[in-house]
C-alpha cells in the first residue's frame, strides 16, 4: 500500500507514552460514532474480526474490550503503527485482541493469519481506501471475498462522493488535497465502490451517516 497521507507520531514530538503507545486525536472525536454504526452487524456474531489499517490501535483496543464475545485481530504496514498497537494491546490485558499482524492491500493474494481455513466474521476498514490507490480497493474487496464467512460484513469508514459530488466543500477540499499529493488518491465514489463489492458477491446492506461527513458502508458477504 502506498505511505498514508498521515503517519501517527511523526509531528516531531515524541510519543506521549515511553512504551511505543501513539495517540491519534481522531479517536478521541469518532471512536463512539464508529462503534455505534458498526456494532448492529456485530453484536449477534461470535468469531474473528480482522481491522485493517489499525493506525494507534486504540479503535481495535477499544473495541475489543467492548465485544468480549468476539476475537479482534489488528493489522497495519507501517512498522511505527504496529509496535503502537502491540503496546496498546499489552497495556489492555484484553484476551481477545490478537497480536498485529503486517498487511499489505497491494498485495492481490494478501491473508489474515488467523487461522488456516478458518472464515473471518467481519473486516473492518477506516480511513483507507482513500489514501492509497484504487488497486488497494480492488484488493480488499477480493480478499474480503475470499475470507468473509457467508453473512460476513466488511465495514467500510470514511468519506465518499455520491453520484460523482462531494457531500459538503470541507470534503471537495479534502479530496483536491489528496489528489494534489497523489493522483492515484481521492475520495471515492459511492456508486463505483458498490459496484466493485458486487463483482465480489457482496451486496450493500446498508449506509450510516456519520459525523464530519463521513460514512460507515456495511457490506454483506453471501
Amino acid at each position: 500500500m502506498t505511505k498514508s497521507v498521515f503517519e501517527f507520531g511523526t509531528n516531531g514530538l515524541p510519543p506521549p507514552h515511553s512504551d511505543g503507545r501513539l495517540d491519534a486525536p481522531a479517536f478521541h472525536r469518532n471512536h463512539d460514532a464508529i462503534w455505534q454504526a458498526i456494532e448492529p452487524f456485530l453484536h449477534e456474531k461470535s468469531g474473528a474480526v480482522l481491522e485493517i489499517g489499525s493506525g494507534t490501535g486504540q479503535h481495535v483496543m477499544t473495541y475489543a474490550g467492548r465485544s468480549p464475545r468476539l476475537t479482534w485481530w489488528p493489522s497495519d504496514m507501517t512498522a511505527s503503527h504496529l509496535a503502537s498497537i502491540a503496546a496498546w494491546r499489552a497495556a489492555s490485558g484484553l484476551a481477545n485482541l490478537r497480536a498485529p499482524q503486517h498487511i499489505d492491500l497491494m498485495e492481490a493474494d494478501w491473508r489474515w493469519t488467523g487461522g488456516a481455513d478458518a472464515k473471518l466474521a467481519a473486516i473492518l476498514c477506516c480511513n483507507v481506501i482513500h489514501i492509497s490507490p484504487w488497486r488497494v480497493t480492488e484488493n480488499l474487496f477480493s480478499g474480503a471475498s475470499r475470507q468473509l464467512g457467508d453473512g460476513g460484513h466488511l465495514l467500510l469508514y470514511g468519506p465518499y462522493k455520491r453520484d460523482g459530488v462531494h457531500t459538503a466543500p470541507s470534503n471537495a477540499a479534502f479530496d483536491a488535497s489528496l489528489r494534489a499529493r497523489n493522483p492515484d488518491w481521492g475520495v471515492r465514489d459511492l456508486a463505483d465502490v458498490t459496484a466493485l463489492a458486487q463483482r465480489h458477491g457482496m451486496t450493500l446492506a446498508k449506509i450510516v451517516e456519520m459525523p464530519a461527513n463521513n460514512l460507515v458502508l456495511a457490506f454483506e458477504q453471501h
